[in-house]
């Protein structure tokens, strides 16, 4: 199973260079994929094959795959029709479609996702990828993103879905937690009970329901025909749409008895059955019609699969199958007829069956098993259903015979809008010749009919001999609770089944020979109200609700937004600080006296920048705040902290500066006098309350600090006597690809800001400076190449032979820091600070062109590969078996060297050094760089 997801990975990054070389006829190579990972889901139909991969545990995130009778139901449809689909793709874009490599990656990378949500077993695991197939959606949904309807349809989806993902998210945790499992077979095994269990299933349900298009969330699948039609015959008829009846097909034989789970399945799945097919009927679009129709019969399959008996469990799985068969078909002849005429709207179709036969029959096969009758496979699943539901032991009389009358009317409006779909279509409707649209069509090509038949032949002959696929899908009706003793069959004699087949024959003819009274009597307001317009309505709402609350806290005033945050901060935690606790407090005020100088200095050197009107002297004061903390965390025995204090704090002063020389040199504070003593008091405030946190958070610990186990941890687990550096990029080394992470956004962030049109690349170097710089240069040696092009006025000597002798001293110093910090004070942060200081000095010494010089590389390519080794590293952790972001220790013995001894996680850290320079190098570059570029422009004119 891990195999199928990594091959749909590994095709999914091939598909933009396949279809770039190959064009359309990439997608047959594509289509090799799922077709040969199907033939594996064949061979292993009948086992019970699990995968368990061990990650994260801590988070019950361990990868547990499971692939059992309904997970090979399921994995058979995607893999299966979604080779198909790939191949109808190779006809229906041309060469040159826009984006086609993109769209074809997307479209694999969905098949595998769908493998792993119908194959997880771990809950969790499973909401990754139901997101991951809902993501996937909106891009493929949205991939005409040029056009609104498309954008629209395609946020519409994401918002609807991602919603009830939402609501989903917390019952799994609920349920998880509160059960001490997160395993779908333990919860099925061992259903758990109680109140809080069934308002998780409640969430969890309305998660599956907004997938499946259930009502109320129904109104974001016919919305979503923008998309291209493949998009709809696999996402909307086959696949996506499928996850929520998979999810409670899945859940059914553990909770299907709950009050909550029929008070919620059963009137959603028969307000969807009707009312969608009402609309069905109601639209002249072809694609809304089989979109509405989709939404009818999701209804059916919700209450088949939701019922809880293994007859019901049967006929849902038979109808689900017999809907991706027919479904998917009707959508790709819609594809073809819009493909061929250019229009899908039946008012403009008339004598296309005398025009395309070969459509005309396909199309009629899929929409007569849509309309389920013989000898079609719709037929045996209509069947099964109405047996299932007249003789189900799980409902009350009076509640079976509700859902056999709905399920009845249903399949009259399934009837007769199927026929209108057909003969609409493809009759001439009392026309002597075809219509313009019709007139100027172009005849399909085999391989673009070749997906659409296959399926429609495949329900053909399945309907006729039902009995093998009967055997299949016992496997999993068999899991149910109860005894079932109905077969798959295409005669079972004459009985209640065959008689409201009759009665929905003869009532859907006679309801299509007069659904022109539908379009006539259509009131002015739907009678059910307008989804689509409250979904409108709450947009908007929201929207205003937002701007409200962001007007009244966002003033637009800095200070007031400060204010407003420090005062929240001071209130809240004395508040409750006040209320609920009585711990006592106990404090040292100080170890040595030499603390008490630091603390002075401090101290004075906080208020001297409060009152300072100097910018670069208030930055120089806080600048000294910050380095009597790096002594503090000295004295304390922390030099890792205390060497990261002093670099980060001479860093952030530099750029301080680097923004300060675009500022008037003086504070104009004149209109802030009255308000000096209200700000002194919040700062003494703030800074009190951050005091009795900390004296109370010390005080609170009443176990033994975890931190006393470190040391050995460190050195047992990590391989490492430097707590700090192995906290860093082993046990906490999450956290530490985090807040890399944030780096690099932060990075972008600053170049997005001061580059505002395009990224620039690499900093200039001194060949790159125009030619009346050029003729500064001389031909005497230099200190600096750069420091020949800064104007007199602003060059040192002194400056630039330190820098030069200073440079490679400090280089070295960050590559010791760097391969030391596993045992000693430093690493991969504190020695990609070092490097970048050292650029900051050949800046600051020989200017734009000099940093050119230094570091001739694009600063995103240093933070891209630094983000690749840090996170390659887990990945390559995961791969070999082992805990994500875990240490190995590589020994060896090299000549004339000796032993070395080699830690995993030294890949982590060069991700960590890489990140910081390219971090360091992307600031000097925008704000120095570019700043002085701009100050260049502007003196030469």
């Amino acid at each position: 199973m891990l195999a199928i997801l990594l091959a749909h990975v590994v095709a999914a990054l091939m598909a933009p260079v396949c279809v770039r070389y190959l064009g359309r006829n990439g997608f047959l190579v594509l289509a090799l994929v799922p077709l040969a990972c199907l033939g594996w889901v064949i061979g292993n139909w009948n086992s019970d094959a699990t995968t368990h991969v061990t990650w994260a545990p801590g988070l019950s995130m361990n990868i547990d795959l499971r692939f059992d009778a309904l997970a090979a139901i399921m994995s058979a449809i995607i893999l299966g029709i979604g080779s198909l689909i790939l191949v109808y793709c190779s006809r229906y874009f041309e060469d040159d479609e826009p984006r086609l490599g993109v769209f074809a990656a997307e479209m694999v990378a969905f098949a595998g996702a769908m493998f792993g949500l119908v194959t997880s077993d771990n809950l969790l695991v499973m909401y990754v990828f139901w997101e991951l197939t809902t993501v996937l959606s909106f891009l493929l949904v949205g991939h005409y993103a040029e056009r609104a309807s498309s954008r629209r349809a395609a946020t519409q989806a994401l918002l609807v879905t991602t919603a009830g993902g939402l609501a989903m998210l917390v019952g799994i945790i609920v349920i998880g937690q509160s059960n001490g499992t997160y395993l779908l077979s333990e919860l099925i095994a061992a259903p758990p009970t109680g109140w809080l269990s069934q308002v998780a299933i409640v969430l969890i349900l309305i998660g599956a329901l907004s997938k499946s298009a259930v009502v109320p969330m129904h109104f974001w699948l016919p919305g979503a025909m923008a998309a291209p039609t493949p998009v709809s015959a696999y996402l909307h008829a086959a696949a996506m749409v499928k996850a929520g009846i998979y999810l409670v097909a899945r859940l059914a034989p553990g909770f299907a008895d709950t009050t909550a789970w029929k008070v919620t399945i059963i009137p959603l799945g028969i307000a969807s059955m009707l009312i969608a097919g009402w609309r069905a009927l109601q639209e002249y679009d072809l694609k809304l019609i089989l979109a509405f129709g989709t939404v009818s019969q999701l209804g059916l399959l919700i209450i088949l699969v939701g019922i809880g008996s293994p007859d019901a469990a049967l006929a849902g799985m038979t109808m689900l199958v017999a809907h991706a068969f027919f479904k998917a078909t009707l959508f790709m002849v819609v594809g073809i007829i819009d493909h061929s005429t250019g229009t899908r709207d039946i008012r403009k179709l008339a004598h296309l069956g005398r025009r395309v036969p070969t459509l005309a029959v396909i199309a009629a096969l899929a929409a007569l098993s849509m309309s389920g009758l013989p000898p079609l496979l719709g037929f045996i699943g209509k069947e099964a259903a109405f047996t299932a539901i007249s003789t189900t032991p799980t409902l009350d009389t009076g509640v079976r015979t509700v859902v056999l009358v709905a399920v009845v009317v249903g399949a009259i409006l399934t009837l007769a809008y199927s026929l209108r779909f057909v003969w609409d279509a493809f009759a001439g409707k009392q026309r002597t010749e075809p219509s313009n649209a019709v007139a100027k069509l172009h005849p399909p090509g085999p391989l673009l009919l070749a997906a659409p038949a296959i399926l429609a032949v495949a329900g053909l002959v399945v309907g006729i001999a039902p009995a093998g696929l009967g055997t299949l899908l016992e496997r999993y009706s068999r899991t149910l609770p109860g005894t079932g003793d109905y077969y798959l069959a295409l005669w079972h004699g004459f009985g209640l089944a065959l008689g409201l087949t009759a009665i929905v024959v003869v009532a859907g003819v006679a309801l299509y020979l007069r659904h022109d009274l539908i379009t006539r009597l259509k009131p002015a307001r739907r009678v059910f109200g307008n989804a689509d317009r409250a979904y409108d309505a709450t947009l908007r709402f929201m929207d205003r609700t937002s701007m409200r609350m962001t007007g009244t806290t966002q003033r637009g005033s800095l200070p007031v937004t400060q204010a407003t945050i420090l005062a929240t901060l001071v209130l809240l935690p004395v508040v409750f600080l006040a209320l609920g606790t009585r711990s006592g407090v106990e404090l040292r005020l100080w170890d040595s006296p030499l603390q008490i100088v630091v603390g002075a200095m401090m101290i004075a050197a906080a208020l001297g920048a409060t009152v300072m009107r100097n910018r670069l002297a208030s930055v120089l004061l806080v600048g000294m705040v910050g380095y009597g903390c790096g002594v503090v965390f000295a004295l304390h025995g922390a030099p890792d902290l205390a060497l990261t204090q002093f670099l980060v704090e001479t860093l952030t002063l530099v750029i301080f500066v680097l923004v300060l020389r675009k500022l008037p040199a003086e504070v104009d504070d004149r209109g802030a006098a009255a308000f000096n003593i209200p700000r002194a008091l919040l700062a003494v405030a703030v800074g009190a309350t951050i005091t009795t946190i900390a004296a109370f958070a010390t005080s609170a610990r009443r176990a033994t600090p975890i931190a006393l186990d470190l040391p050995d941890a460190a050195y047992n687990i990590g391989n490492g006597k430097n707590v700090v550096n192995v906290l860093l990029v082993d046990i906490r080394a999450w956290d530490t690809l985090g807040e890399i992470s944030v780096l690099l956004v932060a990075a972008t962030g600053v170049a997005s800001l001061v580059f505002r049109s395009r990224r620039f690349g690499a900093a200039p170097r001194v060949s790159d400076a125009p030619a009346e710089h050029l003729g500064m240069l001389g031909d005497q040696t230099t200190w600096l190449r750069g420091g020949d092009l800064v104007h007199p006025r602003h060059r040192s000597l002194v400056l630039e032979i330190t820098t030069r002798l200073v440079f490679p001293t400090m280089m070295v110093l960050s590559i010791y820091f760097f391969f030391s910090g596993h045992n000693a004070p430093g690493g991969g942060f504190a020695g990609g600070l070092t490097a970048g200081l050292a650029l900051v000095l050949r800046y600051l010494a020989g200017g734009r062109y000099e940093l050119g010089e230094a570091l001739p590389v694009d600063a995103g390519q240093i933070l891209g590969v630094g983000l690749i080794f840090s996170a390659g590293t887990a990945v390559v952790s995961m791969l070999l078996g082992a805990p994500v972001l875990s240490s190995a220790t590589l020994e060896v013995t090299l000549p004339l060297i000796g032993d070395i001894k080699l830690v995993t996680s030294l890949f982590f850290d060069l991700g960590v050094y890489l990140i910081v320079v390219g971090l360091v190098l992307d600031v000097l570059r925008s704000l120095g760089a570019r700043l002085d570029s701009a100050a260049e422009s502007v003196t030469t004119r």
